[in-house]
């Protein structure tokens, strides 16, 4: 008896250890393989090709020649298809340059004009748009959302304009890469149809949880306090007036001038293994919260119209740059569409707000920063998805900011 079930007790062993094991070998294999066929963009730093507008005034020519070093370098390291970055300083764009391909196969040029994904960068420009309705009395922050979107059922808490913004109001995120993309929405209310009947994740105002659905929301309450379409009140009062003419909604298959290819890294979300094609779809549902193309010179003028106070009132950019504070007492890192950071910039702390990419399945990167005291603006936006521009803007950042406090010292 006892050898029965030592013979069964082994064969149960094998059974679950049979398919382990091949699927460790399976694993093992597809890494190997992948490492092995990787190959090189842009193997050496020096000769990744760039395109520039312009060459850069005297005074900005050796930071802007340390910002193409640190550039390339993060082009070559992570083996991005192409990169693009502008820098603001002194009131306008002082430096803007693309590096690497727009489009592998045709062999493109990535110029200051490439229009990329910018994804959840989106928002902060959506966050501008609730601003001036804000100042114009036409939208009230601390209403529920019902107010505005009607459509949204009501759920089994209250949840304001105001904690949707400030993403600690209980809905729940999208699906990443398994989302939807096949529908095109005409309305910016419809995109709340894909998440209407679900119950909110907790009380809001109790914790902070990221939700580009609760931008949707926000970009349908836009729309309806400003008694227009979503998109063309953004055109109309926020792209126009702040000059940011590549800036614009992507619309699926239709022919956009200089927009890039856009690309995902192959294995394990890395982009050192080399890219392959995004899925295709349409972005149009996510309206305010990632719906958007534009260029790092259009991100740099609106973060230069921001922080330098031409375009909303200070007391408007207090308000959507403080940070949110839960009931618990506790404050997040995130004002109603701006994430907020302390970082250290030439030697000194500097209070930096901006917005990044964070959906893997936009095929795209981007990160603006903005450091109001300072004076300084930077974006970058790369064509595949998991890049890290945040730490080549955060380079770039510092680069700029030394040469500031270096002219600053010498008056």
């Amino acid at each position: 008896m006892q050898s029965i079930v030592r013979k069964g007790f082994r064969t149960a062993l094998i059974v679950i250890a049979v398919p382990i094991v091949a699927l460790l070998v399976f694993i093992s294999g597809l890494f190997i393989y992948v490492n092995a066929t990787a190959r090189p963009i842009h193997p050496e730093p020096k000769n990744v090709p760039s395109v520039a507008n312009a060459g850069p005034a005297p005074a900005w020519a050796g930071a802007v020649e340390r910002g193409r070093e640190i550039a390339r370098a993060g082009v070559s390291k992570q083996n991005l298809p192409g990169l693009s970055v502008a820098v603001g300083a002194g009131g306008g764009i002082v430096w803007a340059e693309g590096f690497g391909f727009a489009d592998l196969e045709k062999r493109t040029a990535v110029t200051p004009a490439t229009r990329f994904r910018i994804g959840d960068v989106s928002i902060a420009l959506t966050s501008a748009a609730a601003g001036l309705l804000v100042e114009k009395r036409r939208l009230n922050l601390d209403s529920v959302i019902q107010m505005y979107v009607p459509e949204f059922p009501e759920k089994q808490w209250p949840v304001t304009v105001r904690e949707l913004m400030g993403h600690v109001g209980g809905v729940r995120n999208d699906a990443g890469d398994e989302e939807a993309l096949e529908e095109s929405c005409q309305r910016t209310g419809d995109g709340v149809t894909r998440f209407a009947g679900d119950r909110l994740l907790f009380e809001p105002g109790t914790r902070f949880r990221t939700s580009s659905y609760g931008w949707i929301l926000v970009s349908a309450a836009i729309d309806a306090a400003a008694h227009e379409p979503f998109f063309t009140f953004m055109r109309t009062q926020v792209f126009e007036p702040l000059g940011m003419s590549a800036t614009r909604p992507e619309a699926w298959k239709e022919a956009i001038a200089d927009r890039a290819t856009f690309y995902h890294p192959r294995f394990g979300g890395d982009t050192r293994y080399g890219p392959e094609s995004v899925r295709e779809g349409d972005h149009s549902c996510f309206a305010g919260a990632g719906a958007f193309l534009s260029t790092p010179s259009d991100l740099v003028r609106f973060g230069l119209g921001v922080s330098g106070g031409t375009f909303l009132q200070p007391a408007t950019v207090e308000l959507l740059q403080t940070p949110q504070r839960l009931t618990s007492g506790e404050t997040t890192e995130y004002g109603l569409g701006w994430k907020l950071e302390t970082v250290s910039l030439a030697g000194a702390p500097a209070k930096m707000a901006g917005h990044g990419t964070r959906r893997d399945f936009i095929g795209g990167s981007a990160y603006l920063m903005t450091f109001p005291e300072r004076g300084l603006v930077v974006a970058v936006t790369a064509n595949t998805a998991f890049a890290d521009v945040k730490s080549i803007a955060l380079a770039i950042s510092e680069v700029f900011a030394a040469l500031n406090k270096e002219t600053r010292t010498a008056r």
